[in-house]
């Protein structure tokens, strides 16, 4: 299988991390999203990361695709749960950390894309303001760690990961318990430091 990818994407790092959980092996392949020219833009139309090219050929996209996928072909119910109460809480939970990272991202794009003096002040408030209600969310129910890993937890750790790599990790001082629900998952996915993103 092939991961059409951006080595800085918390999305890309889901399917990474999920990979490495169900002992999977991806070829990964780094696609640019903003050049025209690159075969991405033909398999995916959104142009979009992350893309699997699976065994056969089929394409995939986007990282909940994908992890159900990689699920599926682990047998099942490896990382989405079966029963349906624990299946929706970690597939609301997946939902919610990447919406969290859609935010940031948009945050993240506003000042890469923008000059200083176009930047909209209540757009960057309206997408910061959905992070921070995310992450009081995510305090409020936060417990320890407990494998194994559901989507929704390797959703969320890839989200904090990523806070902690492009904002520098100021989530962590109003949050503590979540920093403790980080540090017992990244020490329970073997996979998460090896797909640590590199400035």
């Amino acid at each position: 299988m092939q991961l059409r990818l951006s080595p800085t994407s918390p999305f890309a790092r889901k399917v990474r991390v999920a990979a490495a959980l169900l002992g999977q092996t991806l070829e990964l392949e780094p696609a640019d999203t903003l050049n025209p020219g690159d075969t991405l833009r033909s398999q995916n139309p959104l142009g979009k990361v992350p893309t699997l090219v699976t065994a056969d050929g089929e394409v995939l996209f986007d990282s909940s695709v994908i992890l159900a996928y990689l699920d599926h072909l682990a047998g099942g119910h490896r990382i989405v749960p079966a029963e349906p109460k624990a299946r929706f809480a970690a597939l609301r939970k997946e939902a919610l950390a990447d919406g969290m990272m859609d935010a940031g991202i948009l945050v993240l794009y506003e000042a890469r894309f923008r000059p200083q003096e176009k930047h909209e002040p209540k757009w960057l408030e309206h997408q910061s303001q959905k992070m921070a209600r995310a992450l009081a969310a995510f305090e409020a129910e936060a417990a320890p760690f407990a494998a194994p890993a559901t989507v929704g937890d390797i959703a969320l750790g890839c989200a904090l990961g990523w806070f902690d790599f492009r904002f520098g990790g100021a989530w962590r001082a109003d949050h503590p318990r979540l920093v403790a629900w980080y540090e017992g998952f990244v020490q329970a996915c073997p996979g998460f430091e090896a797909s640590k993103p590199v400035a």
